[in-house]
């Protein structure tokens, strides 16, 4: 496998320039451009990003996760409350977020605390998705063992029944988690390795940027 992987090309650009001295105040203003440079670029899914949390034992885990929102309040995503997502961050709310759009040479690394948006808010987001995305957040049972199809059909199918009788449902433990984040870096890649790296602390007084070694 090591010979496969050294033959698979990285990095090989040519990637945009980024001007670090050029940068807004406002860590999210910067993600918003880039966000929307990924867009334009054609990429999929741009808004994918992996969320990093902690077990209860202090090990981390990481999934891949959409984007829902973003706002002064932070970067939004949603999940189930009972699932080990929902479970973690309730224990420990100390959270990363990474998107990576490999054909700009571009990630973003977010470190932050992620609360729970307000509850009409979280409504409105479970009543927006697709229909097989409710029923499946209906049963409550996210990440549990399953033994056989069947017994994922037969919940699914009563879950359907179940936004047929009543559109505006809704699950119990619905969540839409907001990350504050308190340092953002931008990392833009370059063929011959000299990477540019821009961090934003948040301080007493706003933002500090930092540029950072390759």
């Amino acid at each position: 496998m090591k010979d496969e992987l050294r033959t698979l090309k990285s990095l090989a650009g040519p990637f945009p320039v980024f001007e670090t001295d050029l940068t807004p105040d406002e860590p999210r203003d910067l993600f918003s451009d880039w966000l929307r440079d990924a867009i334009e670029a054609d990429i999929k899914e741009p808004h994918a990003m992996v969320l990093s949390t902690v077990d209860e034992d202090g090990v981390p885990d990481a999934r891949v996760l959409i984007l829902k929102n973003l706002d002064q309040r932070g970067w939004h995503f949603a999940t189930t409350g009972s699932g080990p997502k929902g479970r973690q961050i309730a224990a420990n709310p100390s959270v990363s977020l990474t998107f990576y759009w490999p054909q700009l040479g571009r990630q973003v690394r977010l470190r932050g605390m992620a609360f729970q948006a307000e509850a009409h808010e979280r409504y409105a987001d479970f009543r927006a998705r697709a229909p097989g995305a409710k029923a499946v957040a209906l049963t409550e049972r996210q990440s549990e063992v399953l033994g056989s199809s069947q017994e994922l059909d037969d919940p699914l199918a009563l879950q359907h029944r179940r936004l047929r009788d009543e559109p505006d449902l809704v699950a119990a433990n619905w969540a839409l988690f907001i990350v504050m984040p308190h340092e953002v870096e931008f990392w833009q890649g370059d063929a011959e390795r000299r990477h540019h790296r821009l961090r934003y602390r948040r301080g007493k007084a706003g933002w500090l940027k930092e540029r950072l070694w390759p």
